[in-house]
């Protein structure tokens, strides 16, 4: 693998423009739906369902946005999430919503997604069966991606502070493997207070049935967590995981297994991992031949496109060309797609870049 410091020299002087990268294929495996809802929609359903928040786009931008002058920390990033949750109201909400997240990354050239949800925020305000949310994200999923395009594959999550409503969530993705539609599931919340141990079952069992497994790891808390999402969790891939830097042992562990890193810039910035946008650890993660993978994590939250991340990871941070190519073809690789179909997206890929004389 090229190295950065072996490539700095052939950066390009001259800035790409927004426009560049916007139109570059890509490829997102760490994007949350309830983080993807459009601020116009939000709008809109809040006056239908009289709901007792601002609807005016300045006056509710403040809650479920994260915005200037507003503390960066993980506690305010949270917040956004307890504001949106009021939101899933019907079958109609929570399908429309799916097939809105699908449509904007088809609009910034996203080939390829998994979306990941949380069926109990979904359910949460009108007391929906589980089952039942599950089977319209999947259905939404379904017309969305045939009507734009874009393959996308599902990530059904759970959250740290909720265990027990975790089993159900996890027994009825296993139920829905065949479905084809959901790939994986995913272990997320607030992971400098609540424990990974008490998930550590459901995974293995998870992934016994045919998941694969992604766990939200070295964001809020440190390397340690990253340890114990792959070797007692059986994390195929983790998402963040940008403080694996603080442990030296967990670096090697993480370039033994080649285990994929679902960095997110913007979102680490924000949430306060990192005190500044070029003080991200990304290029000294690839350095150490950490297989990192660039993402959005909650783009509707961060006010941010993919596109806007590959143009931060190339303008901002200094990675080169050729290092950035070499990212988003891995993020293909690290898809939780059948071996064939990685193959075929990994191609198409290539030759799309190769069309664009890069």
């Amino acid at each position: 693998m090229l190295l950065v410091k072996d490539l700095m020299e052939t950066v390009i002087s001259q800035r790409r423009s927004q426009t560049f990268y916007q139109a570059f294929p890509k490829v997102e495996l760490h994007r949350h739906l309830e983080g993807s809802l459009r601020l116009s929609t939000l709008v809109e359903l809040g006056r239908a369902h009289g709901l007792n928040i601002p609807t005016s786009m300045r006056g509710l931008t403040s809650l479920v946005q994260v915005n200037e002058h507003e503390p960066l920390n993980f506690t305010n990033f949270l917040s956004k999430f307890n504001t949106l949750r009021l939101f899933f109201r019907s079958p109609e909400v929570i399908q429309r919503v799916t097939r809105e997240a699908i449509v904007d990354a088809a609009a910034d050239k996203v080939r390829y997604m998994e979306l990941r949800f949380m069926p109990v925020a979904l359910s949460q305000v009108e007391g929906f069966p589980l089952s039942e949310v599950i089977d319209w994200v999947i259905k939404a999923t379904r017309t969305a991606e045939e009507e734009n395009g874009i393959k996308t594959r599902l990530i059904v999550g759970v959250n740290r502070h909720e265990p027990q409503q975790a089993e159900d969530v996890i027994q009825l993705a296993m139920d829905r493997v065949s479905s084809g539609s959901i790939v994986a599931v995913d272990l997320a919340g607030n992971e400098a207070e609540f424990s990974a141990q008490p998930f550590v079952g459901m995974f293995r069992e998870a992934h016994q049935t045919g998941l694969h497994v992604t766990v939200h790891a070295g964001e809020w808390g440190g390397a340690a967590n990253v340890s114990e999402a792959i070797q007692h969790l059986g994390a195929e891939r983790i998402g963040h995981g940008v403080r694996v830097m603080e442990d030296d042992n967990v670096v090697r562990l993480a370039q033994e297994r080649d285990i994929p890193f679902e960095v997110c810039i913007t979102s680490n910035y924000q949430s306060g991992v990192v005190p500044a946008l070029n003080a991200h650890p990304l290029p000294r993660m690839i350095e150490a031949g950490i297989n990192t993978t660039i993402n959005t994590d909650n783009p509707s939250i961060s006010r941010i496109t993919l596109g806007n991340e590959y143009q931060i990871v190339c303008e901002d941070l200094g990675i080169p060309q050729q290092v950035f190519y070499e990212r988003l073809i891995a993020a293909a690789h690290a898809a939780f797609l059948p071996q064939a179909e990685r193959d075929t997206l990994v191609q198409s890929l290539r030759e799309e870049i190769e069309s664009m004389g890069c």
